[in-house]
């Protein structure tokens, strides 16, 4: 999702109406491969809480070469920090 919610950050000369037209198209393939990873996660033994925790970790990894690569934003050692605690919320969430 990543790509389909931020792209247009730098392609801010097309109307507003094209890129929410663009990113539904961007978003809605990969639902078609979100959809079932949810599904095939959740029949596999992870709860709701887990699957959408690894997805925020997943997505913030993403992001972060999405930020520094497309959008040539820099990276600070504070995100690394703040990275670090969302991984304790990931020991946490799936600990037994």
């Amino acid at each position: 999702m990543t790509f389909a919610w931020y792209w247009h950050l730098k392609a801010t000369g097309i109307p507003l109406w094209k890129a929410i037209l663009i990113s539904w198209c961007i978003a809605f393939f990969e639902y078609c491969l979100t959809v079932p990873a949810n599904r095939m996660g959740y029949i596999s033994g992870w709860n709701g809480f887990q699957l959408k925790i690894i997805q925020e970790v997943i997505t913030i990894v993403i992001f972060s070469f999405f930020a520094v690569l497309y959008l040539k934003e820099p990276f600070h050692y504070k995100y690394l920090i703040s990275f670090a605690f969302i991984l304790g919320a990931v020991y946490f969430a799936f600990k037994k």
